[in-house]
Order: structure tokens, then C-alpha cells, then sequence
């Protein structure tokens, strides 16, 4: 039998403005799932992750999760039933260590108290592997850290299902690579995945199902290599058919 459907958008649709940015488009992530979405720029990536999250609101369309109707519900309400979502710019709490922006979100995110949101933080610190900077303030970390904090906030909600936008954007492919474990090591434990990644090679090595957008639509869906040769796929990116 097929993993249970966790998380489902039906024809959803968005638009700023008399600009269409996603039109009718259906996705759904199962358990323990690893989904890639490349595509050019323009294509409707980042604004998808921002439907499903909660953090724009449809014109059309339903998203469901874990079976419930959550097209009206907001970021922090999706994300107490298990959807997180890390930033493509980083948005650590300035003024907080490390930790507590974590700590932070075990309290809001898990609704954890005291020692068990006190325990998470610090296991989730550990996964990302920034127990050494615990306690340094968050503004004095560099990129590739801040990068390990996002992912390490989101952790700390307890996701079941976690939207990576473009984790790996500003980062050298080297550095891109570091996150590639720790990021298995979630799929591990059940965790879904659902990555923007324009370092293709580097989303490839997670994904286990990979879909390309253009103008707003799913233009391929299914086995990375065969999207990846696919005429669509090559002819969005290129802009062209390929001989």
C-alpha cells in the first residue's frame, strides 16, 4: 500500500495583482517522502512553499493536512499540526543566543515548557551539529551557521513534514553538501521533505521524487532523472526544445 497522504493541495491558485503566480496546481508530500522542486526563476517555487506553509493566502483551491481542511489556517496553526518551513534569508532572533532561538521554538512551535522544550532545543542543536555555538549571540554566526540555525528552529517544532527553501542558497557547493546529512538523518526519522534547491546536484542526493515549475504549473513530476531529460523541463530552462 502507498504512504498515507500527509499534506494535500488541491488546484490551488495565487496571484498578486493581476499577476497569476500559481494556477490550478495540485501537490500532495506522503510519509517519509523526499521531494525536490527545481524550475526557473519565475516559476512559482518559493510561492507554492509559501501557500502550503500559510504564509500567503489562496485565491483558489484547498491545502490539506493530515486530513484536515487547513486552507484557512495560519502559519503557526499549521505548524503546531506538524508542517515547518525554514526561510531562504535567514531570520534568526537578533539579540537571542543561538539556543534560545531555538528554545523558542520548541515553546511556540512543539508547545513544549521547561525541560522537555529545553531538551528538544538541545537535541535539535546537536542534530545540526551547533552544541559548540549554543551560546553565541545570532547575529555574530556566519551564513553556513545561520543556515544550521534555520534548519535547527524548524526541528524544534517537531515537524512531521519541513519545506526547505533553498537551504543551500549563497552557500558554496561544499558547504551545500554539509547540510546533505543532516537532512538524511531527518528523512531517517520519518521526517518528509519537500526542498527548493537551484544546486540541482545537491537536491539529487535527497530526492527521491523531483517536480519542475514553470509559469505557475507542474510541468514534470516523478523519477529525478527522468524530469531532468525531460523536453519540458529542458526547453523551461533553456528556452528551447532540445534537438
Amino acid at each position: 500500500m502507498p504512504a498515507a497522504i500527509l499534506l494535500n493541495a488541491r488546484q490551488v491558485s495565487k496571484s498578486f495583482g493581476a499577476l497569476a503566480v500559481l494556477d490550478r496546481v495540485d501537490f500532495a508530500v506522503r510519509e517519509g517522502e523526499a521531494i525536490g522542486i527545481v524550475g526557473p526563476n519565475g516559476a512559482g517555487k518559493t510561492t507554492l512553499m509559501n501557500v502550503l506553509s500559510g504564509t500567503y493566502a489562496l485565491n483558489a483551491g484547498t491545502v490539506e493536512l493530515l486530513g484536515q481542511d487547513v486552507t484557512t489556517s495560519s502559519s503557526a496553526q499549521r505548524c503546531q499540526k506538524g508542517l515547518s518551513k525554514t526561510h531562504q534569508i535567514p531570520r534568526p532572533f537578533l539579540g537571542m543566543t543561538v539556543f534560545e532561538n531555538v528554545f523558542v521554538a520548541a515553546t511556540h512551535g512543539a508547545m513544549l515548557k521547561g525541560e522537555a522544550a529545553y531538551d528538544l532545543a538541545a537535541e535539535s542543536l546537536e542534530l545540526c551539529g551547533m552544541t559548540a555555538i549554543a551560546n553565541r549571540k545570532a547575529e555574530a554566526i556566519g551564513l553556513l551557521d545561520r543556515k544550521r540555525l534555520e534548519l535547527a528552529r524548524a526541528l524544534a517544532t517537531r515537524p512531521k513534514i519541513l519545506l526547505l527553501d533553498e537551504i543551500g542558497g549563497g552557500l558554496t557547493d561544499a558547504e551545500a553538501s554539509e547540510l546533505v546529512e543532516t537532512i538524511r538523518e531527518l528523512r531517517r526519522r520519518g521526517i518528509s521533505i519537500v526542498w527548493i534547491e537551484h544546486i540541482v546536484h545537491v537536491l539529487l542526493q535527497v530526492a527521491e521524487r523531483l517536480i519542475c515549475m514553470d509559469a505557475g504549473k507542474v510541468i514534470a513530476d516523478g523519477d529525478p532523472a527522468l524530469v531532468m531529460k525531460d523536453k519540458a523541463v529542458v526547453e523551461a530552462y533553456l528556452g528551447r526544445t532540445p534537438e
